[in-house]
């Protein structure tokens, strides 16, 4: 049987996107990792960092002999500086991105893997850019996706992702919280297999708004959306307090926990698993993991990136993969 094929972008070219994809090399995965990047940018990283390593044009048809870290060539704007950010190189990062898309789309892909690329520079170069998730989510007409990390044992989803804290208890309504729901539900039992996916749903106010006295939203808009929910059979447990919720009696009750903001539930798997942690996007029609840590713009070239994360990513990327496979027809 042919090797799952994994496309994995190289992300910001200024940043440590090159130099962990150039790691790959001396990491035997069961998969076909091919590298989307300018061949020129390896070739120089590589030689800057002492990497006697080969690259060879992605084949379909033919699997890269050991050692050969397989390469689909997209060019530079202008050659990149290790450490140094160019808003000329902005159109080849999400160059990228658009050709993973388009090869997991017509099947020369199995799935994508990304790393990081710099959200500051892209928007700096006049395109509005909030994230992959949300780029993604565009690039594929998805009307909603919903954004997971995984590592250290947990599994964390987002009811909102890249927010002003001001904004985000506006931005949870019924009709969204439920939305991301059955994403998250769905994606649980088809891309991570498991039968009857135990959500523990974090409340959005201190002690769970305490019985309406720090906040109204787990009254009026959380709990109702699972009350709905748990009479259709969806095995979910909340809105629970955020400051308990992430105890280890806690978490063994659930395969995924619900946190209703950003920096409300990643800090605690960061803090799990920095450096080994994947981001998943969910509801996709396809599987996309990236890396969980940014540019590093200040290790680029040093030869002290960690690929960990990136090696993560692409496992579960693989293990999502099979899942989908073996899922019964929805």
């Amino acid at each position: 049987m042919s090797l799952p094929v994994i496309a994995v972008t190289s992300g910001e070219p200024a940043g440590i996107g090159p130099d962990i994809c150039l790691a790959l090399a001396a990491n035997q995965l069961p998969c076909r990792a091919v590298i989307l990047a300018d061949r020129d940018l390896l070739a120089a990283r590589a030689a800057e960092l002492g990497l006697a390593l080969r690259l060879r044009a992605f084949d379909p048809g033919q699997a890269p002999a050991q050692g050969e870290l397989e390469l689909l060539h997209l060019p530079l704007a202008v050659p990149a500086i290790a450490g140094r950010l160019d808003t000329a190189n902005c159109g080849y990062v999400l160059a990228l991105i658009d050709r993973a898309v388009a090869g997991c789309a017509d099947g020369s892909f199995d799935a994508m893997v990304t790393a990081p690329v710099h959200k500051g520079v892209i928007n700096d170069a006049g395109v509005p850019f909030s994230g992959h998730t949300e780029y993604l989510a565009a690039l594929t007409s998805t009307p909603r996706v919903v954004m997971m990390l995984a590592g250290g044992g947990l599994r964390v989803a987002l009811a909102t992702t890249h927010l002003a804290l001001a904004d985000v208890a506006g931005a949870i309504t019924r009709e969204d919280l439920e939305a991301t729901l059955r994403i998250l539900h769905r994606a649980l039992r088809e891309r991570c297999g498991i039968a009857e996916p135990r959500i523990l749903v974090a409340g959005l106010n201190p002690h769970s708004g305490e019985g309406g006295h720090l906040g109204r939203e787990e009254i009026e808009v959380i709990s109702p959306v699972l009350q709905r929910l748990r009479q259709e059979g969806m095995r979910l447990e909340g809105p629970l307090p955020a400051d308990t919720l992430f105890t280890p009696q806690s978490l063994a009750r659930g395969d995924c926990v619900l946190a209703m903001y950003h920096d409300q539930g990643l800090p605690v798997l960061k803090y799990a698993s920095f450096g080994k942690g994947v981001n998943v996007t969910l509801g996709l029609p396809l599987v996309r993991t990236s890396v969980d840590h940014g540019t590093a713009l200040e290790l680029a070239g040093s030869g002290m990136a960690d690929p960990g994360s990136l090696i993560a990513a692409i496992e579960m990327a693989l293990e999502m993969v099979r899942a989908t496979r073996a899922a019964p027809p929805a």
